[in-house]
């Protein structure tokens, strides 16, 4: 049982969970700062955000498969059904039981929330879909960064704080800009790591189309572009060390090789949990 339990944990990809909680927690500070805030409402929203990024993550396993790209001994973190620890109709049974709970917390939301943050829950949820699934798919395309840079932003800060404090604000539209940036980093790490195996499986992602050092570029505009998100936020300066850290995951990153890739993806993806720490921060100096 703990065997199994351990073994799920690492399926669904706990390294890539802050790129969907760090956005909700970021749109909660933003709503304890105007002094409305519903514990039951937060736990829920982050419940949501938590299976919509396992979600993706599940039917990104399962795709990937299904169309070669994943292989065992890949270079990447190892893939659930590549490596042969479940078989496709235990992955299948994972993604619908992952996705009712997520289509739950929804529902409750929606009542909360209303009109808005239905359109917002569906639509996260067919992109969860649409990432890897059809032939057609988002990342297949090359356009999913820009699908990462607005649900891992600040669509996701947006909705967390309306929910909180009915009505949208311009703050939570600019910090939640910061950690889709960050999260977009996530993805072109992954891009540059895979970039042999997905021109031979035809994914045509930006790294494909325009090279590693394109990619490395891009990683490198991406945190400065955080610079003016935290100016129009209003931000106090804590957070401003984050463009820090992520210059130097940029020099880390153009001389890295093969595994070391797994481990920029991982500080990367800390990076936006440190964005919402020192946020938390600067709301409790305040």
């Amino acid at each position: 049982m703990k065997s199994s339990i351990l073994k799920w944990i690492r399926i669904v990809r706990p390294g890539t969970l802050g790129a969907g909680t760090a956005p909700v927690f970021v749109g909660l500070i933003i709503a304890a700062e105007e002094r409305t805030f519903d514990w039951i409402i937060a736990l829920v929203t982050l419940l949501a955000a938590l299976t919509i990024q396992i979600a993706s993550n599940l039917i990104n396993d399962y795709y990937d498969f299904k169309k070669g790209l994943d292989k065992a001994g890949r270079l990447g973190p190892k893939r659930a059904i590549a490596e042969g620890e479940v078989s496709p109709q235990t992955m299948k049974k994972a993604i619908i039981i992952d996705i009712a709970i997520a289509v739950l917390c929804g529902m409750y939301l929606t009542l909360v929330g209303g009109l808005p943050i239905l359109m917002i829950g569906c639509v996260s949820l067919l992109c969860a879909w649409l990432y890897t699934a059809t032939p057609y798919s988002l990342s297949y395309l090359g356009i999913a960064d820009l699908f990462v840079l607005a649900f891992f932003g600040p669509i996701a800060t947006l909705g967390t704080t309306y929910l909180q404090i009915e009505q949208f604000s311009e703050k939570a539209f600019w910090l939640g800009m910061v950690s889709g940036l960050i999260s977009m980093g996530i993805l072109t790490i992954n891009n540059i790591r895979d970039i042999d195996s997905d021109k031979k499986a035809g994914k045509r992602s930006i790294v494909v189309r325009f090279g590693k050092k394109f990619g490395e570029w891009e990683y490198f505009s991406l945190f400065m572009l955080i610079i003016p998100c935290l100016y129009l936020a209003n931000s106090a300066g804590l957070c401003y060390a984050v463009v820090a850290m992520g210059i130097g995951l940029f020099i880390q990153l153009r001389k890295a090789k093969g595994k070391a890739y797994n481990q920029l993806l991982i500080r990367t993806g800390q990076a936006n949990l440190l964005f919402a720490f020192l946020l938390w921060i600067e709301y409790l100096i305040s």
